[in-house]
């Protein structure tokens, strides 16, 4: 990973105006289109879920802006954003996983699997790897939200956090909604829609 000098990055002054804030995440939720992604998922008996969330990780990790994080009252950009996506178990409990990214599909749905494994297979939590190089995701397949909000502990946090809705049709095409919160400190809504972009591109493919 690298430090950000503030003293010379270009966002100081957003920095430092929003990292006073009581609450410093803003929130979009935006439809996405998922038919092709869910069509090619089905036609290669993929996971949906992992073809979608590998190709929201690959747009995550083209965009710096959502690489950087806050540690020690440092600011640092890591190289890889892996996925700590919340996992149900069989008894609708669940656990936090940390699915390391790789930029194969077929790689990363065995990580996820080897996570779902190992969250049925214990009651713990949190994963015993964790950190800050990731993004906080939840699929809410029961729900076609239109807004959304996540849990803020109170201290400094910086990991940007998603979810994902049911999938709806809509006019013989497949929707998705995705919500996304950032620390504005940050994240300018410009990234957010970068990102949006680079994900819509990704489940065309």
């Amino acid at each position: 990973m690298k430090y950000i000098d503030l003293n010379t990055w270009n966002r100081k002054a957003q920095y430092e105006h929003f990292i006073k804030l009581l609450d410093p995440y803003f929130g979009v939720t935006v439809p996405c289109d998922v038919t092709k992604a869910y069509n090619f998922s089905k036609e290669n008996n993929l996971s949906f879920f992992g073809k979608y969330l590998h190709d929201c990780m690959k747009a995550i990790n083209d965009v710096d802006n959502l690489k950087l994080r806050i540690e020690n009252n440092k600011i640092v950009e890591y190289p890889v954003i892996h996925a700590s996506a919340t996992i149900m178990r069989n008894d609708k409990t669940f656990g936090f996983s940390f699915i390391e990214f790789d930029s194969d599909l077929n790689t990363f749905i065995k990580n996820i699997s080897n996570e779902k494994d190992r969250i049925e297979n214990t009651t713990d939590l949190y994963p015993p790897k964790n950190g800050l190089n990731c993004i906080h995701c939840s699929a809410m397949p029961w729900l076609n939200f239109t807004g959304h909000k996540e849990p803020i502990s109170g201290n400094i946090e910086s990991v940007p956090k998603i979810a994902f809705s049911k999938v709806t049709n809509i006019e013989e095409a497949l929707n998705m909604n995705v919500s996304m919160s950032a620390n504005h400190a940050l994240v300018d809504g410009y990234h957010v829609g970068e990102f949006f972009e680079k994900f819509q591109n990704y489940l065309n493919l």
